[in-house]
């Protein structure tokens, strides 16, 4: 390659030339390396985000579950408790309420936890 200033001829060098070449192509494979590393975080990024919000979504939903059913529950209680003869069909029916909705309480809170110990699980899962 040879240029022309002011009447003057200067010759590149074939070696600058050629290193010249390789650094742009070195430079060139580097970043599209590291668009595709991006492109991969990016897609692994959006893939547990999903996963959050599928598990955040299951765990609202059974949440939303347990309360429909606490709160059935409690409107049968009343509605037993309307019909009790004494006062001690009245306590009767109070503690097995009470021993009831215990149990209840305490299998939704084991249940809840091993949905969210399942879903933390899964969204450290790496994806790809």
């Amino acid at each position: 390659m040879t240029t022309q200033t002011g009447g003057t001829n200067y010759e590149i060098p074939t070696q600058v030339r050629e290193i010249a070449e390789k650094s742009v192509d070195q430079a060139k494979r580097a970043f599209e390396a590291f668009v595709d590393q991006a492109q991969k975080a990016v897609t692994a990024l959006e893939g547990q985000a999903s996963a959050v919000q599928a598990t955040t979504k299951d765990l609202n939903a059974k949440a939303f579950s347990f309360a429909e059913a606490n709160v059935a529950a409690s409107f049968e209680f009343a509605q037993k408790l309307t019909r009790a003869k004494d006062v001690n069909e009245f306590v009767k029916l109070q503690t097995e309420f009470v021993q009831a909705q215990l149990k209840a309480f305490n299998d939704q809170a084991k249940e809840l936890g091993a949905a969210a110990s399942k879903a933390m699980a899964d969204v450290a899962k790496p994806r790809g």
